[in-house]
């Protein structure tokens, strides 16, 4: 990547003006958007139909309510801490609700009818299926989202973070699915399962909804790691990371399944309190060590991007450091309005893609298509800049990207 061939002159910043092209604020498409697309309805149609058979088959119409007003409570907040690390640059909500619709229906879908062939071909019993099968083909069906992502739209994965992010939202959509099943199944009681009622649903959602909505995310995060540090890698290792991130996965999976199907299920609380929640800070340690790790690696590939002439150096900190990104933000919406906000999220989300793609440039694992998109993004950059205003420094420091904490 060069400053070579009149890309990325420096533009002195004009007023804000409301004369913004419209075509400015429209994202550019993505290649392969359209196959993605029909692969991920069709398949989203497939499971549906399924998982509404499954539903209404196993349920009463009441059972069901329940199971569906008691599995949705522990969803957002669980995907909401999800969108709290995918803040540098946030994933179009088209994909992020792909990922949670693929984990809702086809995963699931998938995941029960393969379980289902096994009962019948191999005669699995109740503790084989739960604590072998099921991790197999759950994780599976999971992780296949985030490796069809990877292909059709290579594009939207970038390192761990996004592939964390998806790989957890498949979860959550999966595990929403099966909580419906569960609860359902409390509610009506039965042999095995309790005397039913909402008492006994409460309980079941206690144990999924309160103290675990974090197992599939969890399961399934392995797999975005794994994807995520494939993509910035070449070579056959990164083969291998896929494979050992899909092992992890179907681990942690048979553990918390054999748990409580092992043994009665007297190991199930010495699993969760010494394997799944010591398993579950770690993630989110690593996951929050990334996103801070991303924005030392942005600021670094947006500075050398910056000395080759493709941005201002003092807009950096605007464009990576949280606080001032909002800040910019504020400053914009107050000089020229809601147009104005947008251009500078654009802007800023412009120079984001920018840095990742700088990033793995320097790093000498920059995609074949590297000249084309750095081109087209600094380009989208020049067209950009004449109406986006950064705030200015004042003399007692408010308004510097880095006074704001």
């Amino acid at each position: 990547m060069s400053g070579e061939g009149g890309l990325g002159q420096r533009h002195a910043a004009p007023p804000m003006t409301p004369d913004v092209p419209p075509a400015l604020l429209q994202s550019p498409r993505r290649h392969g958007s359209v196959v993605f697309t029909v692969v991920l309805t069709i398949a989203m149609l497939a499971g549906s139909v399924v998982m509404a058979m499954v539903l209404f088959a196993s349920s009463a119409p009441g059972a069901l309510v329940i199971g569906v007003l008691l599995a949705v409570l522990p969803v957002g907040p669980v995907i909401a801490a999800f969108l709290w690390l995918d803040r540098y640059e946030p994933e179009p909500t088209r994909l992020l609700a792909g990922a949670f619709g693929w984990g809702a229906v086809v995963a699931t879908a998938a995941a029960l009818v393969l379980q289902s062939l096994d009962a019948v071909v191999l005669g699995s019993d109740a503790t084989a299926s739960a604590s072998i099968v099921a991790p197999v083909t759950e994780e599976a069906a999971k992780g296949l989202f985030v490796l069809l992502l990877v292909w059709w739209r290579r594009h939207a994965i970038d390192g761990v973070l996004d592939g964390i992010v998806y790989a957890g939202l498949v979860g959550v959509g999966f595990a929403f699915t099966e909580n419906i099943l569960y609860l359902g199944a409390a509610y009506m009681g039965g042999e095995g399962i309790g005397p039913g009622g909402l008492g006994s649903a409460i309980g079941v959602f206690v144990v999924r909804g309160i103290f675990s909505p974090f197992a599939h995310p969890l399961f399934t995060a392995f797999i975005g790691v794994a994807v995520g540090y494939a993509v910035t890698r070449r070579g056959p290792g990164r083969w291998l990371a896929l494979v050992v991130g899909y092992l992890l996965a179907v681990l942690a999976h048979a553990a918390w399944n054999g748990s409580a199907s092992l043994a009665g299920g007297s190991y199930f609380v010495l699993t969760y309190l010494f394997a799944m929640v010591p398993a579950f800070l770690v993630v989110v340690g690593f996951a929050v060590w990334a996103r801070n790790r991303e924005a030392s690696m942005l600021t670094r590939a947006l500075g050398d991007a910056a000395d080759r002439g493709f941005l201002g150096r003092a807009e950096v900190p605007w464009l990576v450091r949280l606080p001032a990104r909002r800040e910019a933000r504020r400053h914009a919406r107050a000089v020229g309005g809601p147009v104005a906000e947008q251009v500078m999220k654009e802007y800023q989300q412009q120079a984001v893609e920018l840095g990742f793609l700088h990033d793995r440039y320097l790093r000498g694992t920059a995609p074949a298509d590297f000249a084309a998109r750095a081109t087209g993004m600094v380009q989208r950059l020049q067209a950009l800049r004449p109406y986006v205003v950064f705030p200015q420094p004042t003399l007692s420091g408010a308004g510097r990207p880095g006074a704001e904490r």
